[in-house]
């Protein structure tokens, strides 16, 4: 069967479940996110189409505005470990006057996964391609438009991943991302104190298209692609990053700047982790009940239940203001939620409308776009008019979804590459697959 990725429709939409975290209107909140979102690749990306039985030619198979053109397209195919199988398939390929750019093979006992990066005529659709390669002996071929990125040879790319890891905690799970394609990544904490999530192994689990892997920290990281299989290269590549990350143990990167602001009070604004938690927790003490309910939708308990997570550098990356004396007044946090990124702000009340907001803000989308997400959102209240006002002063394309009650923003970044470099400058460089 093709697995031609063209069209991609979502998949049944399912909840997510509630973070400890968010309280009490982020509950229904929840609910309204895992209405609007699936777990399935995007449409508008990739010109990918799940599995449909026989393929047929169809206008979206080529990319509008380059039918004279040359077009890329990442591919892959399984074929039975003989000789001459992969000479089928080039010969094949080259009949459609198709070059390959690059090819990686995953062994699979008796067959083998060929990975290829093509470079073909821009008329020539990709069912097309997947039919002549089932011709020559491919089978469960999937294939996608690729961009210039994936020009970069695969040593090259995974040593890229792992020097970003190595630098940065808070890389890993967008490390695995890009190692593995679009596919969603959750960390699951430990069942208990010292302990794992039980049924996996040191060695990890490997189930078609889910893996888990055992958390440096403690508790299971899950990868699932569910329109691709993962091979056994995929895996082994993914628990080497996993364990590059447990060896070198807790790191941020070094590196704040000095702000000054509007009325001549010097701020600094550094990357913030776990080690900054007792004077988090200070901060929200000195915070007003209105301004810890605006940010966590109601009223607020112990802290230490939901600020270790959002100051740990294995769910997001977080900013922290702080002033002359090391006074903690304000922290963004940009958190990998599954397939999406959220943002968040908390700025204590003597500091608010001094534009700290809006500097962590703009600190955070810069990041993300340099991390490659596509888009923001932010769950707050309708009331909330400072944290619209943030969202608004971006000036990105924004959507507005409203239920009882709970607001939530969606910045669409695709545009925002030229302004993201300045605003994240005390940040090590991100090469973006």
């Amino acid at each position: 069967m093709t697995r031609d990725m063209s069209d991609v429709t979502r998949a049944q939409k399912r909840g997510r479940p509630a973070r400890t975290w968010r309280l009490n209107v982020a509950e229904r909140a929840a609910l309204w996110w895992s209405r609007r979102h699936g777990h399935a690749p995007p449409t508008s990306d990739t010109d990918a189409r799940p599995p449909s039985g026989e393929a047929q030619a169809g206008p979206s198979d080529v990319p509008a505005g380059v039918a004279g053109a040359s077009a890329l397209w990442r591919m892959r195919t399984t074929v039975k470990d003989t000789p001459g199988s992969l000479a089928a398939l080039c010969t094949a390929l080259a009949d459609h006057r198709v070059d390959i750019l690059s090819l990686q093979t995953h062994p699979l006992g008796e067959d083998i996964v060929d990975e290829f990066l093509l470079r073909a005529p821009g008329a020539l659709a990709a069912r097309e391609i997947a039919r002549a390669v089932e011709r020559a002996g491919g089978n469960g071929t999937w294939i996608e438009r690729a961009d210039a990125h994936d020009l970069v040879d695969a040593p090259t790319r995974v040593l890229d991943l792992a020097t970003r890891t190595a630098l940065d905690a808070a890389e890993l799970p967008l490390a695995l991302r890009q190692l593995l394609g679009r596919c969603t990544i959750r960390q699951l904490p430990a069942a208990g104190p010292g302990r794992t999530q039980s049924g996996v192994p040191v060695e990890g689990v490997l189930e078609e298209t889910v893996m888990r892997l055992r958390a440096p920290e403690g508790g299971v990281i899950t990868v699932e692609r569910p329109y691709l299989p993962f091979t056994p290269t995929e895996f082994a590549r993914a628990r080497a990053l996993v364990e590059l990350d447990a060896r070198l143990g807790p790191r941020v990167p070094d590196g704040q700047d000095v702000l000054t602001l509007p009325e001549g009070n010097d701020i600094t604004v550094r990357r913030a982790d776990t080690g900054d938690l007792e004077a988090a927790k200070a901060m929200h003490e000195r915070c007003s009940a209105r301004t810890l309910g605006m940010r966590y939708h109601g009223p607020v308990g112990d802290a230490d239940r939901y600020l270790n997570h959002l100051l740990s550098p294995r769910y997001g990356r977080t900013l922290a203001v702080q002033t002359r004396s090391g006074r903690i007044v304000g922290l963004g946090h940009l958190l990998w939620d599954g397939d999406e990124t959220e943002v968040a702000l908390l700025v204590e009340d003597q500091w608010q409308r001094r534009g700290i907001g809006g500097e962590l803000l703009r600190r955070l989308v810069a990041m993300a776009v340099e991390a490659g997400c596509a888009s923001v959102y932010a769950v707050t209240q309708s009331s909330n008019t400072g944290m619209v006002a943030a969202m608004r002063g971006l000036g990105l394309p924004l959507d507005y979804q409203i239920e009882e009650g709970t607001l939530v923003i969606t910045a669409r970044l695709d545009d925002t590459g030229a302004q993201a470099t300045p605003l994240a400058r005390f940040e090590e460089p991100i090469v973006r697959d």
